[in-house]
């Protein structure tokens, strides 16, 4: 019988072609010292991500800033507007472009006040 062949393998709810292997460890790649960005890539994500290296500078912060476009990793922070900043595996925010003060603000929050200054 062909029923109980087949893999028990949970599919995603958005549709995509993840799988649960791709869903479990997303987001879980050295989050310690990373920013990243979540969007299309749209005029607003790009702002963000511009916004987000320009506060890491003033800050004197030397920290990679990844920009992720795959909706099933972004899915996986679970964010539904975007653009989003995700600092050390923390969503600080969502849906809306930063300005250069709240950016440091939320980075040095999220980094327990720390500052290389």
């Amino acid at each position: 019988m062909g029923f109980f062949n087949k893999k028990n393998e949970r599919t995603s709810i958005c549709g995509c072609n993840c799988t649960t292997e791709t869903i479990r460890t997303a987001g879980t790649d050295n989050v310690s010292s990373r920013i990243k960005v979540l969007g299309s890539g749209c005029a607003k994500c790009k702002a963000l991500e511009r916004t987000v290296k320009e506060a890491l500078a003033e800050l004197g912060m030397e920290t990679a800033v990844e920009h992720v476009t795959d909706f099933a990793l972004i899915a996986s922070y679970g964010i539904m507007t975007t653009p989003a900043l995700v600092v050390d595996g923390k969503v600080v925010s969502y849906g809306k472009v930063l300005n250069k003060e709240e950016a440091k603000a939320l980075i040095l929050k999220a980094r327990g006040g720390q500052s290389v200054l």
